[in-house]
């Protein structure tokens, strides 16, 4: 992720763009563990990671538009936010089925 930004700053440009959507999802990133663990809020912590994994997929875009490699470099991370959202969904889906039933 480091790298990733790095290299985007490095390039250049006009537009902070880029760079604004990574420390978003920076932020996202650092308020789920403890909504999640902390809080106990599966359904606090999946609205989080759903925004995360917006920023995070405007993010790659704009690395890929300002430096290809940056953007390949955080097709990992994104890989591991969508399996992690999808693990929050059904721990909240499960949750809220069995405080019904």
């Amino acid at each position: 992720m480091g790298i990733a930004a790095w290299l985007v700053a490095a390039k250049g440009g006009s537009s902070r763009t880029p760079l604004v959507l990574w420390s978003a999802q920076l932020g996202l990133n650092a308020t789920w563990t403890p909504v999640f663990f902390g809080l106990r809020a599966p359904g606090l912590a999946l609205v989080n990671i759903v925004l995360l994994w917006l920023a995070l997929v405007g993010t790659v875009s704009a690395f890929f538009s300002r430096r290809p490699l940056a953007g390949a470099l955080l097709i990992p991370y994104l890989a591991w936010v969508s399996f992690a959202t999808a693990l929050n969904f059904e721990i909240w889906r499960r949750n809220r089925t069995a405080r019904r039933g």
